[in-house]
């Protein structure tokens, strides 16, 4: 009898030792894994980030209550739950660019991205709304983010009533006296002057020139040409005009015509032609270089030579060459629009007019003296 009682007081120890380590085991399997399990990190710690929860390996039985107590935060969640501290303040001046390459999907879900980063302090992300984002910098800017004119809303300022603004309908008047001067040769003393001026716009211009010679107080060649002079290409132009000559012997009249510009190496040139009444005809060909030492100290070379085709003996005129010219000048501006010069000039009678020379008592070949002003207005 007292054996058969020991034992049934040795199975019912059993079964109440095992009752008592069922509510251990049911509160073991909700509690989770340790830090180096990634599938078990608490993701709901962190603020603004929702992650479902992870499905559990072992479903609960239903005859074993649930320990409702929630289980003690893992390595891996209060890893988690420290990042709620860092500063989003300091990523104020990160590229937001610079963060495309960032997996957010990995760990965030669309709606927990968004709203993490309207709760950074310190970005204006209304101030971003309708900005092309580029890849680089910002894509195409908006249309008034420049002025036509590149300016920055500058003005040119005091300009003395030049128009900056580059007008070529604008009307120019201008006044040159390229040669006035006094002359010693060995034909006698006098005066000569060279004088042209313009006014119109940089295609159509009213072109006006007079050039002569004096001594003995009276005139001995003069004339004076009037011209329409249009533009025909970059430096180039056309000239149609009317010529009066007057001086010794009887006046004449032509009709001119010609062109004048600025040939390579910024040699002048002008060459025009000239029909007269009586078939008389005649043309002029001049060029002249500018050498400039100094800014301020300039040599002129200029040639010229003048041609008719027939004899004209009331002026003392041969046919074919008549004569030619070389002259030198060498002159300081003072500032551009008043400079001095002396030179020297030769000049050679040819044919017919070599002979009227010498019945007039003068030689085939005069060298003169010069000096003179060169003045613009």
């Amino acid at each position: 009898m007292s054996l058969f009682l020991s034992l049934r007081l040795q199975r019912l120890a059993l079964v109440a030792a095992l009752c008592a380590l069922l509510p251990l085991a049911a509160h073991a399997q909700d509690v989770p894994a340790t830090a180096g399990s990634s599938a078990s990190m608490d993701m709901e710690a962190m603020p603004g980030m929702a992650m479902p929860a992870p499905a559990s390996t072992t479903a609960p039985t239903s005859a074993t209550p649930v320990n409702p107590k929630p289980a003690p935060p893992s390595t891996s969640s209060r890893s988690m739950d420290g990042m709620h501290r860092v500063d989003h303040g300091s990523m104020q001046g990160m590229d937001h660019d610079s963060m495309q390459g960032m997996d957010h999907g990995s760990s965030t879900p669309p709606q927990a991205s968004s709203s993490s980063m309207n709760s950074m302090p310190g970005m204006e992300h209304g101030s971003m709304q309708g900005m092309t984002m580029g890849p680089m910098q910002g894509g195409h800017p908006p249309p008034d983010a420049r002025d036509p004119d590149y300016s920055a809303g500058v003005d040119y300022g005091p300009t003395n009533g030049i128009d900056m603004a580059m007008d070529d309908n604008a009307r120019i008047t201008m006044l040159l006296v390229d040669q006035l001067e006094a002359f010693h040769g060995k034909d006698g003393n006098g005066q000569q002057w060279e004088i042209e001026g313009w006014y119109g716009n940089d295609y159509d211009k009213l072109w006006l020139r007079t050039e002569g010679e004096r001594s003995g107080g009276k005139l001995d060649d003069g004339s004076i040409e009037a011209f329409w002079n249009h533009t025909i290409a970059t430096f180039w132009s056309t000239q149609l005009g009317v010529r009066t000559d007057a001086g010794e012997g009887p006046n004449r009249q032509w009709a001119a015509f010609g062109i004048q510009g600025l040939a390579p190496y910024w040699f002048e040139l002008e060459a025009t032609g000239y029909v007269g009444p009586s078939g008389r005809t005649a043309a002029r060909v001049r060029a002249e270089y500018e050498l400039f030492f100094t800014q301020r100290l300039i040599l002129q070379p200029e040639v010229e030579a003048n041609a008719y085709g027939k004899s004209d003996p009331a002026r003392h005129l041969g046919s074919g060459l008549s004569d030619a010219s070389l002259g030198l000048r060498l002159r300081y501006e003072f500032n551009r629009q008043f400079a001095p010069y002396v030179g020297v000039v030769w000049t050679r009678r040819f044919g017919g007019t070599a002979d009227f020379a010498r019945e007039d008592g003068q030689g085939l070949f005069d060298r003169q003296w010069v000096a003179g002003f060169r003045i613009w207005f």
